[in-house]
C-alpha cells in the first residue's frame, strides 16, 4: 500500500470479494487535513505549560487556544470539534491555571458516563501530582460509587469535583449547605460531551444546570461554563438552551486528520427466508459487520466495530474471531475482543490500553467507546446500523485516522427505513450538517419536579419563575397546596400524604426520564436485581414470555406484577426474540394553537397538539434468528395512558380520491406512511425510532378526517414531535424518497414495515403510501429528490 487512497481501495476490494451478494452503494475519499496551531496563551500557569511541552505538546491546536482564551476571559464557551481532537486540554488549561493562581478556587466537572469521567479524573490527577502549584487541588470523584465514609472529606477538601448530572441533582443541590465551600468559590463548570444531553434527559439536565447556577449566585460566585461537544449543528444554540444563558462556540477543528475512505454498505438478502407478510429479509447488519471486520483485520487493518447492544458486541467479537480462524488466522482471532458497559473498571482499562498499543487488532463495542476515551492508531471503523444521529456516526468514524494516518469507515445498513434511505442517499449522511439536538426544558411534565426542587433549595422569586418559564407550573403547584406565596417568594408547603414533600422532592425526579415509577427486574434463580424499566414501558418490554437481555445474559420473563412493581426473569438461552403487539388509541387533549396549525394546501392540515395515548399490549411475536416469525402469543395486559405531544396531519378524502387512493386502500396507505415517517424522523430530530410512536386512522373522532399522528413516547413530550412539525416538508420529502427508493414490491422492513408495530404490520399498502407521500411533497412545496440541507 502506498498511501491512504490505496489503503481504502484495497480494503474495499477485500470486503467486496468476500460479500458478492451485498452492495457497496457509495464510496468516497475525504482528503487529509493538516494541523492548525496557535501559540500558548501568556496567562497559562508556567509549570503546567512546561510539563505539557515536556510531554510532547510544543504547541496548541487553534481550537484549544481559542477555547482556553475565551474561558479564561470569563466567556461561557462550547468547543465542538472532532473525536480525539484534544478538547479536554482546551478546558483544562483555564481551569487548572485558575486553581493554581487562587488556592481557594474550585471547579466542577460533569460527565454523562462513568467511563469518560474516570478517564478525565485520571488525567487531571496525574497533572496535579506532578505539576508544581496544583498539589492542593485534590481532584476527586463524587458519584454513586463513592464510599459514604469518603464523602464528607471530599466535600471539605477537594477543589475539583468530578460528578454526573444525577449525583449533582440528588446530592450537591439537594444538600447544598454541605457544599457551601465549593459553591462559594466555584470558578468553572465543565460540561463534557454536552451533545449527549437531548430529549427528556436533556430537558432534565438543562433544569439541573439552571438550578446549579442559581445556587452558585446565591452563594456569591459567578462560574464560567465550558462545554465540550462532538461536531454539532449550531452548538452555541444547543449549549445556550442547556445552561440558560448565551454561549460562544468554537467550531474550527485545528487537529490533523488523515485521508478517510467512506463506504456505504447494504447487506444482501437471505435466500429462502421470509419475514412478515412474505417480505424479503436481508442479512443482519451485525453478521455482516463481523465478516467485514474479519476481512479488514486479515488485511492488516486495526478495526473498531460499533454495534447497538451489549449482546451484539459479544456476538460480533465471537463471530469475527471464528471467521479469522476459518480464514487460517487463529493468531489474529486471539486478538479480537468486545468492549461494553458493565465490565469492571480494570477490565475496561486493560482493553483500552491493548487497543491503543496494538495488542488488540479488532474490538466490537457499543457506543461506550464513542465518547472521550482516546485510542489511536486505528485503521478502520465499521458501524453496524445507523447509531441514531449523524453526529454519533461522525463521532464513531472519527475514532480512526485521528493521528494523521489514512483510514476506512464502513457504514453497514440494517434492514429498516432510516438505514436504507441513508445508503441510497449518501448526501443525507455525508453531505448535510448534523442534526440539531432537540430537547425542551419548558416541558411542564419535566419542569414541575424541578421547580419544586428549586423552591426546596431556596424560595422562588418572581425572577426565578420567569427564568424557568414556569408561571403556569408554579400556579398549579400553588393551587395544589405544594407551594405557598409569601412576600419573599414561593415556599414549599409540607403536607401530609402529598405526592411531593421537601424531603422527597429530589428523589421523586428521575433525570433519565420516564414516569418516575420503576419496575424491578429480578433473577428468580438467585434473587439478584438485574435492572429496572419504567413502569409505563414495562408491559411492552417485560411482559410474560418476553426475552430480556442483561450484560450478555439472556432471560425469559415469567411474571409481571404491576401492583408490586416487579418482573421475575428466568435464566434461559432461547434461539428467538420477542416483539410486543399492542392496540393504541389516541385523542387530542389540547390544541392546536394558532401558530401550531398549518394549512399547506387545500385538503392538507398539519398540526402540533397535546394528546393522550392509550396503549394495551395484546400479545407478542416470536421471531427466529433468521428474521422469520415462529408464533404469535396472546396476552391480557392492563392499559397504559400517556399524555404527550404529537405532530398530526389530516387529509381530505376528496384529496385522497384525487391521488388514486380509494376508501378501501386508505387504512393501509395511512399505516404504511405512518411507519415510514417514524423511521425517518430521527433524520430531523435527535431521537431513536423507539422514542416515538404513531397512530393512523381512516376517520379520527377528533378531526372527522383521515389522520396520521406521530407522538413522543415520553410524558409531556421530548421535543421530537415539535421538531417534526417545524420541519414537516423536509421530513415528508425524506420519507417519500425512502419508500420510493426501496426495490421491494409490497413493503418490507427497509421501507414501510416496523419492528415495533402493534398490529403485526397489517394492513400496509406501499403503493398507496407512495401516492400519498408523493402528493404531500407537492402539497408542502418540497421538490422530490434528496432532502434539502
Amino acid at each position: 500500500m502506498t498511501g491512504p487512497h490505496a489503503l481504502g481501495d484495497e480494503l474495499a476490494a477485500a470486503i467486496t470479494r468476500r460479500f458478492p451478494a451485498s452492495t457497496c452503494t457509495y464510496s468516497t475519499v475525504q482528503p487529509a487535513r493538516p494541523a492548525d496551531f496557535a501559540p500558548w496563551p501568556s496567562w497559562i500557569h508556567p509549570p503546567l505549560r512546561a510539563h505539557l511541552v515536556a510531554e510532547g505538546i510544543p504547541e496548541l491546536y487553534s481550537h484549544q487556544a481559542a477555547t482556553a482564551d475565551l474561558a479564561h476571559g470569563g466567556t461561557d464557551v462550547v468547543v465542538a470539534t472532532g473525536t480525539s481532537s484534544g478538547k479536554s486540554l482546551g478546558y483544562l488549561l483555564p481551569v487548572l491555571s485558575a486553581l493554581a493562581a487562587d488556592p481557594t478556587a474550585c471547579a466542577l466537572y460533569l460527565t454523562p458516563t462513568k467511563a469518560l469521567g474516570s478517564d478525565q479524573l485520571q488525567a487531571v490527577s496525574a497533572l496535579t501530582r506532578t505539576v508544581d502549584g496544583l498539589e492542593s487541588v485534590h481532584p476527586a470523584p463524587y458519584d454513586g460509587d463513592t464510599p459514604t465514609e469518603a464523602r464528607s472529606g471530599i466535600r471539605d477538601t477537594t477543589r475539583f469535583v468530578f460528578t454526573n448530572p444525577d449525583m449533582l441533582h440528588v446530592s450537591l443541590l439537594a444538600h447544598h449547605t454541605r457544599w457551601a465551600r465549593v459553591l462559594r468559590r466555584l470558578r468553572f463548570i465543565v460540561v463534557d460531551e454536552c451533545h449527549t444531553y437531548r430529549g427528556v434527559f436533556g430537558a432534565h439536565v438543562a433544569l439541573v444546570m439552571r438550578r446549579l447556577l442559581r445556587l452558585a449566585a446565591h452563594y456569591g460566585s459567578s462560574p464560567t461554563v465550558i462545554l465540550a461537544s462532538a461536531t454539532a449543528n449550531d452548538p452555541a444554540a444547543h449549549a445556550t438552551n442547556l445552561i440558560g444563558r448565551p454561549v460562544t462556540a468554537v467550531t474550527r477543528d485545528g487537529a490533523p486528520t488523515g485521508a478517510r475512505s467512506v463506504l456505504l454498505w447494504e447487506p444482501g438478502f437471505l435466500e429462502g427466508v421470509e419475514g412478515e407478510n412474505g417480505a424479503p429479509v436481508r442479512r443482519a447488519a451485525t453478521s455482516e459487520a463481523a465478516g467485514i471486520m474479519a476481512s479488514l483485520v486479515a488485511e492488516g487493518a486495526r478495526t473498531l466495530t460499533f454495534v447497538r447492544s451489549r449482546r451484539s458486541a459479544e456476538l460480533v467479537a465471537l463471530r469475527t474471531a471464528e471467521d479469522l480462524a476459518l480464514m487460517g488466522r487463529p493468531d489474529f482471532a486471539r486478538r479480537i475482543a468486545a468492549y461494553r458497559a458493565g465490565y469492571l473498571a480494570e477490565d475496561r482499562r486493560r482493553l483500552e490500553r491493548q487497543l491503543d498499543d496494538g495488542t488488540l487488532l479488532g474490538v466490537a463495542t457499543t457506543n461506550a467507546l464513542e465518547l472521550g476515551i482516546d485510542v489511536g492508531g486505528l485503521d478502520a471503523v465499521v458501524t453496524a446500523g445507523f447509531p441514531g444521529t449523524v453526529a454519533s456516526f461522525w463521532q464513531q468514524a472519527g475514532r480512526a485516522g485521528r493521528r494523521g494516518q489514512g483510514s476506512v469507515v464502513v457504514f453497514v445498513a440494517r434492514d429498516e427505513p432510516m438505514d436504507t434511505y441513508l445508503v441510497h442517499h449518501p448526501e443525507a449522511l455525508l453531505g448535510r450538517p448534523v442534526e440539531r439536538a432537540v430537547f425542551n426544558p419548558r416541558n411542564p411534565s419535566v419542569l414541575r419536579g424541578h421547580v419544586y426542587c428549586a423552591a426546596v433549595e431556596k424560595p422562588l422569586s418572581e425572577e426565578d419563575v420567569a427564568a424557568f418559564g414556569a408561571t403556569e407550573v408554579v400556579a398549579e403547584l400553588t393551587a395544589d397546596g405544594l407551594l405557598r406565596r409569601r412576600p419573599r417568594g414561593w415556599f414549599p408547603t409540607p403536607l401530609l400524604d402529598a405526592p411531593l414533600t421537601p424531603e422527597t422532592a429530589h428523589a421523586a425526579v428521575n433525570l433519565r426520564g420516564g414516569s418516575g415509577e420503576e419496575v424491578l427486574i429480578v433473577d428468580v434463580s438467585d434473587g439478584r436485581l438485574l435492572g429496572t424499566v419504567d413502569a409505563a414501558r414495562a408491559a411492552a418490554q417485560v411482559h410474560p414470555g418476553a426475552v430480556y437481555l442483561h450484560q450478555g445474559e439472556t432471560f425469559v420473563i415469567e411474571e409481571l406484577d404491576f401492583d408490586d412493581h416487579i418482573a421475575l426473569a428466568r435464566p434461559d438461552a432461547p434461539d428467538y426474540s420477542t416483539i410486543a403487539r399492542s392496540e393504541t388509541d389516541i385523542r387530542i387533549v389540547d390544541g392546536p394553537a394558532e401558530h401550531e396549525l398549518v394549512n399547506y394546501s387545500p385538503g392538507l392540515w398539519v398540526a402540533n397538539v397535546t394528546v393522550e395515548v392509550t396503549d394495551r399490549v395484546t400479545g407478542y411475536i416470536v421471531k427466529l434468528a433468521d428474521g422469520s416469525t415462529a408464533d404469535v402469543v396472546p396476552l391480557d395486559m392492563p392499559e397504559q395512558r400517556l399524555t404527550t405531544r404529537a405532530v398530526a396531519y389530516t387529509i381530505d378524502p376528496l384529496a385522497l380520491d384525487a391521488m388514486g387512493v380509494t376508501a378501501g386502500d386508505t387504512p393501509g396507505t395511512l399505516h404504511a406512511a405512518e411507519h415510514a415517517a417514524i423511521g425517518l424522523l430521527p433524520l430531523i430530530a435527535t431521537c431513536d425510532r423507539w422514542d416515538i410512536g404513531g397512530v393512523s386512522t381512516a376517520l379520527h373522532p377528533d378531526t372527522m378526517l383521515p389522520t396520521v399522528f406521530v407522538y413522543d413516547g415520553h410524558p409531556g413530550g421530548a421535543g421530537f414531535a415539535d421538531e417534526g412539525f417545524a420541519r414537516f416538508p423536509e421530513w415528508i420529502e425524506a420519507t417519500f424518497e425512502a419508500v420510493r427508493s426501496c426495490g421491494c414490491e409490497s413493503g418490507c422492513p427497509s421501507c414501510v414495515q416496523s419492528p415495533k408495530c402493534g398490529n403485526g404490520n397489517n394492513p400496509l399498502d406501499k403503493a398507496g403510501a407512495l401516492k400519498l407521500l408523493g402528493a404531500l411533497v407537492t402539497m408542502t412545496g418540497a421538490t422530490p429528490g434528496p432532502p434539502s440541507t
